[in-house]
């Protein structure tokens, strides 16, 4: 190889690096402009720091119990309470995070999985294999999503993975028609014919070309699709299907509470915005990025 091609392979890697760096600015800067995603992001990173954190921000356990000190109001020793069995309610709560983004990242890993490979492939190929995979797009949606969740869920049985499981079956589908509606655009540009016209292969085509063009689709879609994945699991363990007691979850703490919204209503409400808070931040997050990898977006 000649010293000027060698000298020309290396200007393309810096400018094709320097254009990379270039939109990764871009889209830096649309979305910082976004106050409510500044917002949100500033939601889930506290709720990031009580879930990391938790042991170091609270004196008690999650399971200590205290029958003495049962359905305490809020207090200097308990900021927000205890519940029924005396345990102190912000402990459980900052606990509670932990399962809560433990859950929901599990979650959109996968259903993300298996939605952005449906839906590669189906847009890609077409065809039968496209009719397939849409048949059973259409069929898993013609369910409602938390009814078809809790019959699986009760098949499965009670669980962190089972409540995984669950979901993650029922939620693939909304990433296959998205990113599916993707690949069919992404396949007609010029550059993908200029890629079997120079010989290469449909694994490199697709692993080259079409996946990283679909990658900001599927950033949106996971942003957005975890609000979905938080409400859906603390459904679950409200309705007794999802992570059970005593373990700490917002879900079940809001069903434990119910009881007591007379006599002791912080045991429900205050899981109730932490459930609120974290499905804002994250939706804020999602309308920031779509609109910041979005070109035809204006601010």
């Amino acid at each position: 190889m000649s010293e000027v091609n060698v000298e020309e392979i290396k200007m393309e890697l810096a400018n094709l690096k320097n254009k990379k760096s270039s939109q990764l600015s871009l889209v830096w800067k649309r979305f910082k402009s976004n106050r409510l995603a500044l917002l949100g992001f500033v939601f889930v990173m506290i709720i990031i720091f009580i879930a990391i954190f938790a042991p170091f921000l609270t004196p008690y356990k999650p399971y200590a119990t205290d029958p003495s000190n049962r359905l305490m109001g809020p207090s200097r020793t308990h900021l927000l309470g205890t519940d029924s069995l005396g345990r102190d309610v912000l402990t459980r709560l900052f606990y509670g995070s932990r399962i809560a983004l433990q859950i929901g990242v599990l979650i959109i890993l996968f259903e993300g999985f298996i939605g952005i490979m449906m839906g590669v492939l189906s847009g890609f190929f077409g065809g039968v294999i496209d009719s397939i995979i849409m048949r059973l797009v259409d069929i898993l949606r013609s369910f409602p999503v938390i009814i078809l969740a809790m019959a699986i869920a009760g098949i499965m049985g009670q669980g962190i993975y089972n409540v995984v499981i669950a979901l993650g079956i029922v939620g693939w589908t909304t990433y296959a028609r998205m990113v599916r509606s993707k690949i069919l655009s992404i396949k007609e540009a010029d550059y993908i014919e200029a890629g079997y016209s120079i010989g290469e292969s449909t694994y490199s085509i697709i692993t080259r070309y079409i996946v990283p063009n679909a990658i900001p689709t599927a950033i949106v879609m996971i942003s957005i699709m975890m609000p979905t994945a938080l409400i859906a699991s603390a459904t679950l363990s409200f309705l007794g299907l999802g992570v059970q007691p005593p373990t700490p979850s917002w879900g079940s703490m809001v069903a434990a509470g119910r009881n007591y919204l007379l006599q002791a209503p912080w045991i429900s409400t205050s899981a109730g915005f932490f459930i609120m808070f974290t499905v804002l931040g994250f939706n804020f997050i999602g309308d920031g990025l779509r609109d910041a990898l979005d070109p035809t977006t204006k601010h």
